[in-house]
């Protein structure tokens, strides 16, 4: 379909996703209207969020958090009217997304829910996940922009059940590094070499996704940002005001939240969330990882495995095993 017969897209917030959904929909063949905060040199770059409003019917809004979309809302209000639809991509608390919804609903427009997942990879290879609350009939309309930077595209219920599911997959996402941080910490105390949870939890039931896309930074000590340990402590604190006062402990998603507030104190707020790593002596450590093709059965032992095994051995300096309390000692 050429661009002058597709319907023009605007994009309110230019961070790491917001840019890289704007170039997934050039590329589609989208007429694409931005607007960031601070400028950004990108092509269409206009110079408010209602300017955004007046030259675009469908409105995709990368925030950082509910006081920013609300005031984006505000902003752009007078310019809204009922051939618009807003879809807030941000993780905000179940609030906000409602005041947010009213505000869009009252000048005649139409409001989804719609956070994501995925990283800044995923949004430049168009391989997101959105979690949408809404009306189908909205969803829809909107389908085809969505689409140019999804693989997926789940309704999740009414205007509000998408951020509650998000919060809880990131509350999930944040334990689960968390503890592999402090997984990766017993091994190496144990004299261990890292490598081997890798290889183990390619069999085990405790392994996933984000295990799998986080561990091999943990143990490089790549953390560039992905998902920022900033935006993990607020999702987490998110999910924490959410239930005050409704009678439910949530003592794992606390303590993940205290972890992060920790890295964010020693400086690593911006750092990708795997950086959780960095309390603790090994992070960056390996410089080789075993080849993760899976063995066939009765082959663990195979001569391939046995190579990779000791070029890692050999990377890492293989010791001798003194028990758990054997290995250094973190500083």
């Amino acid at each position: 379909m050429e661009s002058s017969q597709k319907t023009t897209v605007g994009v309110i917030g230019l961070g790491i996703i917001g840019s890289r959904i704007a170039g997934a929909l050039r590329q589609d063949g989208y007429s694409v209207f931005v607007w960031n905060r601070s400028p950004r040199a990108e092509p269409n770059f206009l110079s408010s969020a209602r300017e955004v409003a007046e030259s675009a019917d469908i409105l995709q809004i990368f925030v950082r958090d509910g006081e920013a979309l609300l005031e984006v809302i505000r902003t752009m209000g007078p310019a809204l009217r009922e051939s618009h639809i807003i879809m807030n991509h941000a993780t905000i608390g179940p609030a906000e997304t409602f005041e947010a919804s009213r505000l869009v609903n009252e000048r005649g427009a139409s409001f989804l829910d719609a956070p994501f997942t995925g990283s800044r990879d995923a949004a430049a290879e168009g391989e997101l996940v959105y979690y949408i609350g809404g009306e189908e009939s909205v969803l829809e309309r909107v389908m085809p922009v969505l689409k140019a930077s999804a693989k997926a595209i789940l309704l999740m219920g009414p205007v509000g059940a998408a951020t509650y599911v998000k919060i809880a997959t990131n509350m999930i996402s944040a334990a689960e590094i968390g503890v592999l941080s402090e997984a990766l910490a017993l091994l190496a105390r144990g004299g261990i070499p890292l490598p081997r949870l890798q290889e183990a939890l390619q069999y085990n039931v405790a392994n996933s996704g984000a295990i799998t896309a986080k561990m091999p930074l943990m143990l490089t000590g790549d953390f560039a940002p992905r998902f920022s340990v900033k935006n993990m402590l607020k999702d987490l604190q998110i999910a924490l005001r959410s239930v005050e006062g409704k009678g439910i402990d949530m003592p794992v998603t606390a303590a993940a939240a205290g972890a992060l507030m920790g890295a964010v104190q020693a400086g690593w707020g911006e750092d990708d969330f795997a950086s959780l790593a960095r309390h603790y002596e090994y992070a960056g450590s390996v410089t080789d990882l075993p080849d993760h093709s899976p063995l066939s059965p009765g082959v663990a032992g195979s001569p391939k495995k046995a190579k990779v095994r000791k070029g890692v051995d050999q990377k890492l300096g293989k010791k001798k095993f003194f028990g758990l309390f054997g290995g250094p000692k973190n500083s």
